[in-house]
C-alpha cells in the first residue's frame, strides 16, 4: 500500500496525529479537532511542492503540516486563529464596528 492509500483509512484527528507521529495532548484535540484538521487541509492546499515526492517525502511533508496546524491551537484558540469562515466574518464585523477613542472625544 502507498502512503496515500494509508491516508484513506484515517477518520479522526487522533488517527491522523498518530499515523503521522505527532505527539499531542488530548484536551487540545478535544476542543480544536475540526480547526486542526481544517488548518492542516489549508496548509496542504497551499503546498505546491508535493508533486513528484515519494511516499517518505510526502509523509514528512504531511507530518510537518499537521504538526504546524496542531501547534497553532496549542498556543492560540479557534476564534483568534479564525479558521472557519464564520470566525473570519465575525472578525470583519468587529472591525466594522470599531470606533477609535479619539472619535468619541469632544473636539
Amino acid at each position: 500500500m502507498s502512503f496515500k492509500d494509508d491516508l484513506e483509512d484515517l477518520e479522526t484527528a487522533e488517527d491522523f496525529l498518530r499515523f503521522l507521529g505527532i505527539t499531542y495532548e488530548q484536551r487540545v484535540v478535544n476542543v480544536n479537532r475540526l480547526h486542526i484538521l481544517q488548518r492542516f487541509h489549508d496548509y496542504l492546499s497551499a503546498d505546491t511542492g508535493m508533486e513528484g515526492l515519494d511516499d517518505e517525502g510526502m509523509a514528512a511533508r504531511y507530518s510537518a503540516h499537521l504538526e504546524r496546524a496542531y501547534q497553532d491551537f496549542v498556543v492560540s484558540n479557534a476564534i483568534a486563529e479564525k479558521t472557519f469562515k464564520v470566525h473570519q466574518e465575525e472578525a470583519r464585523k468587529m472591525a466594522d464596528r470599531f470606533v477609535p477613542l479619539d472619535a468619541l472625544l469632544p473636539t
